[in-house]
This record gives structure tokens, C-alpha cells and sequence, in this order.
């Protein structure tokens, strides 16, 4: 199981890859963003043979003026993965419980430290347990992998790169977050509301279910396009700390526009700079 591989599988398909001589390594990335701590709904029960990795503390780098959910250290990172039996082109799949959030950013993650072969269980932990299929509350201990860490197989974007995407005539920047959070009406995490300027707003309610399940790609692509998305342009996405905005990337890969860069820092990293502009309202104000 080597190469690029299609972002998602089901449940059904995941079920035949587990029975095979060379399974895919499992990865639990469980993750709430107010808490409790996905360890503990680990605890209680996962997919037999996975490996609980954090959201918060591996595969991001501590918050701070670079946002809320940074770039995490490409060592720190290596470490984490290979103790939890990555292996170098060797099948991964990735599941959250549900909502799909912290599993896009893990799917996102791997795929800009190099390693191309990774999926996201559609539907996660949930889907799992749905379709009957047995879970397990041992913490397995697997042979240590080799995976080499190697940065910037997915494009990212930096604030200065964020604001001259939002203002280019020939490129969209996505801002994924709820409606009233965009137009500045409300900001229930960071200390100043509104968006970039000239940025779109599509919620990321638009192109994903409370499920975690994606629409159909044709669905996806005119969902984009009604924002100005389509092939050609340059694509960046950002969402409050780069999570929600990773599954943006996901489901423009799923449209067929692979190309789009994640704004890593996110509107946490925006904010940190005082002298950043901030629109408000309904519209990109450029």
C-alpha cells in the first residue's frame, strides 16, 4: 500500500484493508476544542490496533503569535508518528469522532510532512460503531516506524501571503467559519471579530455534515463556485486556528482542486497583529 491514495475511505472498504497480510496503520485523533481531552473517549473504546495521537500537543505546535494550532516541529512530529508505527509509504488511515475536524487536520498534516499515503475514515468513530464492527479498549504497542518527515508537500500560507491572496482579482481566500463569525457579529474564541478583508466567507456547513460526511464532488464544485472557486484560480482557506480550514482543503481536493493552501495561523494568527486590517460585514470589504 504505497503511493497517493484517495482521501477517504468507508467503512466497508477499511474492514477488507484490516483483514489483509499489510494493514493500514490506524491513527485516533479524537479531539473536542473546548475538551475533554480525546484520550479519554480513547479509553473507553477505538478501532482495534489504533494509536491515540493528540491534536493539541503532536501534531500542532504550542499556540501562541503563530495561532492557536501552528505547524508543529518537523522532529517533534517524526518522533510522534514513527512511536506510533508510521511507516514510509505505508498505508494510513486517520478517524475522529465524527465531525470530521480533527481528522482533516491530521489527513492535512501528513500530507505537507511528505507522507502521501493517508486517508480519513469517513464518518469516524461513529460509523465505525454503526456498522457493527468491534472496538477495543487496549493500547496496542507497535513497532516503531521509519516515516521521514519532509515539510511542504501542501502548500501553506503565512499572514502577508493570506492578505495579498484576499486581494488579488485572480484568487479566492476562503474564510470556512460560521456566517455571524465572518461579518463580525460574534467571536466566542479570539479577541477581535470580523475577516480578513476581501476574503469569502462559504461555512464549512456548506460542503460537510454534522457527520463528517462530505457532499458529492459535483455538489462540492458548485458549492465553491458560487464564491468564486473554480479551476484556474488560486485557493487559500483559513477558519479560526487552521482546523476547520484543513477540512476546506479536503473537500476542495474532493472537488478536483487539490491546489488549495491552508492559512495555518488562521484568524488566531491574524488578530495577534494589532496593526492587521479587519473588515466586518456580510461582504469580502475589500
Amino acid at each position: 500500500m504505497s503511493g497517493t491514495q484517495e482521501p477517504l475511505v468507508e467503512v466497508d472498504r477499511l474492514v477488507d484493508e484490516l483483514d489483509r497480510d499489510d494493514p493500514p496503520t490506524l491513527l485516533d485523533v479524537r479531539w473536542r476544542l473546548t475538551g475533554p481531552p480525546g484520550r479519554d473517549d480513547y479509553l473507553v473504546g477505538h478501532l482495534p490496533g489504533a494509536v491515540f495521537v493528540d491534536l493539541d500537543t503532536a501534531l500542532c505546535g504550542p499556540p501562541g503569535a503563530g495561532g492557536r494550532h501552528p505547524l508543529p516541529d518537523p522532529a517533534a512530529l517524526q518522533a510522534t508518528l514513527r512511536a506510533a508505527g508510521v511507516r514510509a509509504g505505508h498505508s494510513v488511515v486517520v478517524y475522529d469522532g465524527g465531525d470530521g475536524l480533527a481528522a482533516a487536520r491530521a489527513w492535512w498534516t501528513l500530507r505537507w510532512a511528505g507522507h502521501r499515503p493517508v486517508r480519513l475514515l469517513h464518518g469516524g468513530y461513529p460509523a465505525w460503531v454503526a456498522a457493527g464492527r468491534p472496538v477495543s479498549t487496549t493500547a496496542p504497542d507497535p513497532a516503531p516506524g521509519d516515516v521521514e518527515v519532509r515539510p511542504g508537500d501542501l502548500p501553506v500560507l503565512d499572514a502577508a501571503q493570506a492578505a495579498r491572496l484576499a486581494a488579488a482579482e485572480d484568487a479566492v481566500l476562503l474564510d470556512v467559519r460560521a456566517a455571524p463569525r465572518y461579518a463580525g457579529e460574534t467571536e466566542p474564541i479570539d479577541p477581535v471579530a470580523g475577516h480578513v478583508p476581501g476574503a469569502a466567507n462559504l461555512p464549512a456547513g456548506e460542503y460537510v455534515g454534522p457527520d463528517g460526511r462530505f457532499a458529492a464532488a459535483d455538489l462540492l464544485r458548485e458549492r465553491f463556485a458560487a464564491v468564486g472557486v473554480t479551476e484556474g484560480r488560486s485557493v487559500g482557506a483559513y477558519c479560526g486556528s487552521g482546523v476547520t480550514a484543513a477540512q476546506a482543503v479536503l473537500a476542495l481536493h474532493l472537488a478536483g482542486l487539490p491546489d488549495a493552501a491552508l492559512y495555518v495561523g488562521s484568524w488566531s494568527n491574524w488578530v495577534a497583529d494589532p496593526a492587521r486590517p479587519v473588515a466586518t460585514g456580510p461582504t469580502p470589504g475589500r
